[in-house]
């Protein structure tokens, strides 16, 4: 398998012409799928550009210089990915991976924000001790109770994963698509419906006055009138 890609199968969001460099960084398996994230290193050089070349960025990564919500990172294939905090020790900036119409992309956030993270519930088990076990959009792992379902968000502490807020996938809550033709678009939630059949479950949705269905798994709730954190 390649450890590399060609620059034209690389996705859009990666903000690289395909006649600069034939080939760029592929991701390596993590916590986001691969066409869901971007290399530390593509980060540092091609989208912030802080650097020229990748024996900069790997440099620059190597140092322990750069930590992903709250972790130093050190492998410059380490990919992030939507909701994800990037943290630069000796620039003092922050930035969060967010949703736009045109794919991922990074905003700066303020200092007190850096510690925050918006976390996707996607699964809900229950394991030994009858306790309940959430599994995030991120891959992370959460004890918590039962008052959590599947299409819920959390807002956690970083890195400790502290329920900070409960976002319910409710009526009048404030949702973010993240896949089809709405992509990156802000929508209120009227209501959910389940089909009970090979069709996904669909959210219904208010987006700018008029009504649209979505897929239950690409709306991702970000707050009730406003989003909680900094999403643009």
């Amino acid at each position: 398998m390649s450890r590399h890609m060609k620059t034209f199968n690389a996705p859009k969001f990666y903000r690289v012409s395909p006649k600069s460099r034939p080939w760029i960084v592929k991701p390596l398996p993590g916590p986001h799928p691969k066409r869901e994230s971007i290399p530390l290193a593509v980060v540092l050089r091609d989208i912030l550009k802080i650097c020229d070349d990748l024996k900069d960025a790997k440099k620059i990564i190597k140092s322990g210089e750069i930590f992903v919500d709250g972790r130093v990172r050190k492998n410059y294939k380490f990919g992030v990915g939507l909701m994800d905090v990037i943290s630069f020790k000796t620039l003092g900036k922050n930035y969060r991976v967010v949703m736009s119409t045109s794919g991922l992309k990074l905003i700066e956030i303020p200092k007190n924000e850096a510690n925050l993270k918006l976390c996707r519930i996607n699964r809900k088990i229950m394991i030994r001790g009858k306790k309940i076990q959430l599994g995030t959009h991120d891959g992370r792992s959460i004890l918590a109770n039962k008052d959590f379902n599947t299409g819920d968000s959390v807002l956690i502490e970083l890195p400790s994963q502290k329920i900070i807020e409960h976002l319910k996938m409710e009526k009048g809550n404030l949702g973010l698509i993240t896949g089809g033709e709405n992509t990156g678009k802000f929508v209120k939630i009227k209501s959910v419906k389940r089909t009970r059949s090979r069709e996904p479950n669909k959210v219904v949705c208010d987006l700018e006055n008029r009504e649209i269905d979505a897929v239950k798994d690409d709306v991702f709730v970000v707050g009730k009138d406003k989003p909680r954190i900094k999403l643009e």
